[in-house]
């Protein structure tokens, strides 16, 4: 899988610096942290959750960036929220900014370090891969046993 974009934004220099203060990470909803069933909330993607909450809990500040708004948005905000994972902002580089959104006289562009969508050149790596890309650092996997020993494990 292609993951130039990600990569490419993890490597550059000046970034790199700013990753012992975190990183600003924008982070797409539809299709990115669920499936894309636009408006309706699709199933979430495996490790999505799980891997932005690692991610805030490492000091990057993430940012909600979809095109959602009124409930639709709303209900992606509660979605996440009853997973466990909470924003430092919605659509905006600033906590309440998502409340400004109707308004035309104020730019909806989000400044981030990173950008995580499934419209990426190469589209969405593995969240696994993300993290690795962003941290430098290995997800720990569990090391299965193999098959014929837990087969046979039950009938000791």
């Amino acid at each position: 899988m292609d993951t130039a974009i990600v990569t490419a934004m993890v490597m550059d220099t000046e970034k790199t610096k700013r990753a012992s203060r975190g990183f600003t990470i924008a982070v797409d909803f539809d299709g990115t942290i669920v499936e894309h069933k636009y408006p309706a909330i699709g199933r979430e993607k495996p490790f999505a959750v799980d891997t932005l909450k690692a991610l805030a809990d490492d000091g990057h500040r993430l940012i909600l960036w979809t095109a959602r708004d009124g409930n639709l948005l709303q209900d992606a905000i509660d979605f996440c929220h009853k997973r466990g994972l909470d924003f430092y902002a919605v659509n905006s580089n600033h906590p309440a900014g998502y409340l400004f959104q109707g308004r035309s006289d104020k730019s909806q562009k989000v400044i981030a370090d990173i950008y995580i969508d499934d419209h990426n050149l190469g589209g969405l790596p593995e969240w696994g891969s993300i993290y690795e890309l962003i941290t430098g650092l290995k997800r720990e996997k569990k090391k299965k046993r193999p098959w014929w020993k837990r087969l046979f494990s039950h009938h000791r």
